[in-house]
């Protein structure tokens, strides 16, 4: 199966008068690399996504965003802090000391002051807690699945495209070989009939002579090469598992196949189909780049 490396997903639900929201996005990486932004009263958790990551991905840079949002009824209440109440008030004495003004620091003002009135956190349940974080890092998981299956169907009828024409131009290069063959043949028998006019010539020689223009035109083994590579590449694609690394891996074997095949025939048709193929396998190769 192929899936995008590429994605959006999202999800929400309500949680002790509040709205949890988890918004995640994807995008190419070699690895898994997973970036988290989770409300600091939850930060416990974070071990726990992290792990519930790793059944939804192998691969890409995910960002998750998770955010709380308190509703009306669920506001914090305020409580004094006397202690830092009571460093404003010792800190206006002494500066009116100093200064010589016998003026008090008023209600008023010490009350707006930073730290003077705090909203108070609440004791939660941090089990209670991370398990309905997972549930949500959960949905919002399959949610961005869905949309890199729809992104990896596209990639895969691509993919296939790139193959059929890869498999279409290697068979128009085999219906030629028959004739190529037949002029390294001729080839081979002049120079097999240079060689025996040549009195001191030994039936080495001529042995050597026929192997290495055997070799020279002779690609069966790349043509076999190249169809098994095909085959491979679909089994891949066709498979339930992440195949992108793989891909890769295989694009690398199709480009060494294509050059020996091209450096071996100097036949003018054939070399333009080499070239067919080779532009369709970069087009392949940039594509793999985007599968998980």
């Amino acid at each position: 199966m192929i899936r995008s490396m590429t994605g959006f997903g999202k999800a929400a639900c309500d949680y002790r008068n509040s709205m949890v929201s988890a918004e995640l996005s994807t995008v190419n990486h070699r690895y898994l690399d997973a970036s988290l932004r989770v409300p600091y009263e939850w930060s416990s958790a974070e071990p726990a996504l992290r792990e519930g990551i790793k059944d939804f991905l192998s691969r890409g840079k995910l960002n998750v965003s998770i955010n709380r949002k308190r509703l009306g009824s669920g506001e914090k209440p305020l409580v004094l802090d006397t202690m830092v109440a009571q460093q404003y008030v010792d800190a206006a004495r002494e500066l009116a000391q100093i200064t010589g003004d016998e003026k008090s620091l008023e209600l008023n003002t010490l009350a707006q002051l930073p730290g003077v009135f705090q909203q108070q956190d609440e004791e939660e349940d941090q089990e209670e807690a991370k398990a309905m974080l997972l549930r949500l890092l959960t949905e919002a998981l399959e949610n961005l699945n869905i949309m890199r299956d729809a992104e990896g169907q596209k990639l895969y009828d691509d993919l296939r495209l790139r193959i059929n024409i890869i498999g279409e131009t290697l068979q128009a290069i085999e219906e030629r070989l028959p004739e190529l063959n037949e002029v390294y043949a001729q080839k081979m028998r002049d120079r097999i009939a240079e060689l025996t006019e040549e009195s001191a010539i030994t039936e080495e020689r001529i042995a050597l002579e026929v192997a290495v223009f055997s070799d020279k035109g002779d690609v069966t083994e790349e043509v076999v090469r190249l169809k098994s590579h095909m085959e491979h590449a679909q089994e891949l694609m066709d498979a339930d598992e992440p195949c992108g690394r793989k891909l890769n891996f295989l694009t690398q074997e199709f480009q060494r196949e294509m050059n020996t095949l091209g450096s071996k025939v100097r036949d003018t048709d054939v070399v333009r189909h080499v070239l067919t193929m080779k532009s369709e396998l970069e087009k392949f190769r940039e594509q793999v780049q985007n599968i998980e």
